[in-house]
């Protein structure tokens, strides 16, 4: 089954105690970023200190409720321009309160070849994320199969990465 609209946020509603992401591309083209982005490449930053918006005020909310948001980010060196401007946001998006990840590939075995970008929703609900090479996003699909295989894959996802606090320490992001 696709998801859109309310369907999809009913998801993010809806859930009882976590959702995490698992992130496999280097960049993602999201039409509501653009201009962000060009902004960005031409050297405009944000404050983590200060910067809030309604994704941050939204995790604040999940965290108060007593539930957990996260996600692992799979990465090689050297980062993309899009990593380096969706890195820009994780430090707040930590200080709300997500979990974010990075598990680093660039000298290693990937742990993850060949899986997919998903949702897992309560350890119970997977939502495939479907896009182009080019990071393009063309759907979104209720997975109606077992769901073992992707708790196995946030098992790996998270025993092999690391904190992005952790992470961005002594490198440039």
């Amino acid at each position: 089954m696709l998801l859109d609209g309310d369907a999809w946020q009913a998801k993010f509603r809806d859930f009882q105690s976590e959702a995490w992401r698992l992130e496999t591309l280097p960049a993602y083209k999201v039409p509501q970023e653009e201009a962000d982005i060009r902004a960005f490449l031409a050297g405009r930053r944000i404050d983590p200190h200060t910067y809030s918006n309604d994704y941050t005020d939204d995790l604040k909310r999940v965290r108060r409720e007593g539930k957990t948001k996260g996600r692992v980010h799979v990465v090689s060196r050297p980062l993309s321009s899009y990593l380096h401007y969706e890195f820009m946001y994780y430090l707040p998006h930590v200080w709300a309160g997500e979990d974010i990840r990075i598990l680093d590939v660039t000298d290693r075995e990937n742990p993850l070849a060949g899986i997919q970008d998903y949702w897992l929703f309560d350890k119970s609900t997977v939502v495939l994320m479907h896009y182009e090479a080019d990071g393009t996003q063309t759907g979104r699909e209720l997975h109606e199969g077992d769901v073992a295989p992707f708790l196995e894959y946030q098992r790996i996802a998270l025993a092999e990465s690391v904190p992005f606090e952790e992470y961005v320490k002594g490198i440039d992001v």
